[in-house]
């Protein structure tokens, strides 16, 4: 008999698993007790926010090991995410199956289950399935050394390597007004070393005019930052890039503007006057005013004043016909990934993403998104990025706090939860275009938050102070390196952080965005990351195969990526202790599969051999098609 009466990853209660479209049958199954005496059928009750709960008998479909099949068959009418538990009386008493942990329904505890109903018409670009995605700070990854046009006076050149200034002046102000020379002819001079790592597409954090580093202040969203060139080398980039099977993917800021810049222009470094000088000005409407020249800005922070989303001159500028979506899109963009998604309006989504598609279903639309983006409220509203009409996908921060949790030492259940808990709620298709990373320009490099102490509550003169010893480093690059292998293997597609291949180091803003260690690459790493991109794209489970966990040891993990059409596998089995470790290939837990080859590690005849904090990959045929995790 079963210990649970329901369990939402097993295909024996739910098919199929996670997230439908809408109209797709589902079929649901509980398993009750035979001696269980029912007053009426169970029910399996579900809703969706702005409806009535629906009520759906179910039918007793078997009887075996004791227990009784409740079966029903549910077809969403409508795209949204829906909940659903059961209820069954009993003696004139009503008893409910809710979610009491990951996936188990439990008795009159616990909360409801969630069935994400996405439109029939979602799909997403495959341009990027099975790819490898590459992050770059422009200003920081590789300076051609030539010089530029235009480049304002106001801007403090630095040398290649030195510390990031981070000190604030004595109003409190920090302006990251120091500048590397990183620019687009760097880094077209470093394709074929991009291409060589296995890198499929680049993206680049903003390169808009802007008049602080990190270029998130957007001064005129129609022109290249003067210090990465003109507009004609980001089309040079991108036809070279193609050339080598890389595309371009840019960053779109769009809930904002720069104070300092052509459309609100403060501080009169524009001929032309902006809104924060004249009511007549085209963009006075974007902006929100009031008092003594006072304006809603983005976070308090008054050099970043905040844009109405949904005014129509605003909306046109970004997303109409000739607009600037169009422009960047035409010089060779694969599509944006949108900065601060959360504050961006459903309406503004829509026209944006319609922009885009319209153009090429193929440019994709990825959103920031720290939190399950399928169930994020964000300011009282209940979001719909991933329904169908908004994004193609999201960064994956929950993939990475889980990667980076588990390798320090949280259990293998809780991981797999975790990891398994995103699947289900995510349509298929966008989890096969998840940005998966352990490192980015807003958190502090995997390395650093791997080998050293927590800097969460160190002051940014520590930060820029402390450095993590060759012990740590050495720490860190071991533990750096098992993150890695989740990082690539797990659905979605990993993306790297320039420089953490080989090894650079930062904790967080702006140390995390120092320049890259060109001649000073830990090679080491850089190779072990080729090996795991030449693993990721020969071998196309990885593109759009689904996930079965294997073996859940205290410090071995095993999991499988399987087509299903073929059954085609490869079993991934990674040793996060610093023992050895052992698994016979007779283990039960690999029964299902019938091995082939030997992708990577070592295997005998009989047992895969792990040292400690290793890996193996192993070819297999998945000769059960059955899932129960």
């Amino acid at each position: 008999m079963s210990s649970y009466f329901y369990n939402s990853w097993d295909s024996a209660y739910k098919v199929p698993f996670g997230a439908l479209h809408r109209k797709e049958n589902c079929q649901f199954t509980i398993h009750l007790p035979q001696d269980t005496i029912l007053d009426y059928l169970p029910v399996l009750v579900v809703f969706i926010t702005g409806f009535k709960e629906r009520f759906l008998p179910m039918n007793l479909e078997a009887c075996e090991n004791g227990e009784n099949y409740y079966t029903v068959t549910f077809s969403p009418k409508y795209a949204g995410v829906h909940y659903y538990y059961f209820a069954y009386t009993s003696g004139g008493v009503r008893h409910y199956i809710k979610r009491g942990d990951a996936c188990h329904g439990t008795l009159d505890f616990g909360e409801m289950f969630q069935l994400t109903v996405f439109s029939r018409h979602y799909q997403t670009p495959q341009f990027l399935k099975g790819g490898i995605l590459y992050q770059i700070f422009p200003d920081r990854f590789c300076s051609s050394g030539k010089p530029h046009e235009n480049v304002p006076t106001d801007r403090v050149m630095r040398n290649w390597g030195e510390m990031p200034y981070y000190k604030p002046d004595q109003n409190g102000h920090v302006w990251n007004n120091d500048y590397f020379g990183g620019d687009l002819e760097g880094i077209r001079s470093k394709l074929d070393y991009l291409a060589d790592l296995g890198v499929t597409c680049i993206y680049l954090n903003p390169v808009f005019e802007s008049h602080e580093n990190h270029r998130y202040n957007t001064a005129n969203y129609r022109k290249l930052d003067p210090l990465l060139g003109e507009n004609e080398a980001f089309r040079v980039l991108c036809a070279d890039a193609k050339k080598r099977g890389i595309s371009v993917i840019l960053d779109g800021v769009f809930s904002h503007t720069g104070a300092d810049s052509v459309y609100f222009n403060k501080f009169g470094r524009y001929d032309t006057p902006g809104a924060y000088q004249d009511e007549e000005s085209p963009y006075d409407s974007w902006y929100h005013f009031w008092g003594n020249k006072e304006y809603e800005s983005w976070w308090g922070i008054d050099t970043l004043p905040n844009v109405d989303e949904n005014n129509p001159s605003y909306t046109r500028y970004i997303c109409g016909e000739g607009g600037v979506l169009e422009y960047w899109l035409s010089l060779g963009a694969a599509g944006f990934r949108l900065d601060v998604v959360d504050e961006l309006p459903d309406e503004f989504l829509d026209h944006l993403r319609t922009c885009v598609k319209n153009y090429d279903p193929e440019k994709i639309v990825i959103g920031e998104v720290w939190e399950d983006a399928s169930n994020k409220e964000a300011y009282g509203v209940k979001r719909r990025y991933l329904l169908g009409d908004q994004l193609d996908s999201v960064m994956n921060y929950p993939f990475r706090e889980a990667i980076i949790a588990y390798i320090k030492g949280e259990a293998p259940n809780i991981f797999r939860d975790q990891i398994m808990g995103i699947l289900e709620n995510y349509p298929k298709c966008t989890v096969d275009v998840l940005m998966n990373f352990i490192s980015t320009h807003d958190i502090e490099r995997a390395i650093n938050r791997l080998g050293g102490q927590s800097c969460d509550d160190k002051s940014k003169d520590w930060m820029a102070e402390n450095e993590l010893s060759p012990e740590e480093y050495q720490h860190g690059k071991t533990l750096l390196k098992s993150a890695m292998v989740l990082q690539f293997f797990l659905p979605g597609v990993p993306s790297i952080y320039y420089g953490d291949e080989v090894g650079l180091q930062g904790w967080k803003d702006p140390f995390n965005r120092r320049c890259y260690p060109w001649g000073q690459e830990d090679h080491e790493l850089l190779e072990y990351t080729k090996q795991l991109t030449h693993i990721r794209r020969t071998h196309d489970v990885f593109a759009e195969g689904r996930i079965e966990f294997l073996i859940l040891d205290p410090n071995v993990l095993g999991f499988s990526r399987y087509d299903e059409a073929s059954g085609y596998s490869v079993i991934v089995l990674l040793n996060r202790g610093s023992n050895p470790a052992k698994i016979s290939l007779d283990d039960a837990r690999l029964s299902g599969y019938a091995l082939s080859n030997v992708i990577s590690g070592i295997c005998d005849d009989t047992t895969v051999h792990l040292p400690a904090n290793s890996y193996a990959a192993l070819g297999a045929l998945r000769m059960e098609l059955e899932t129960t995790v």
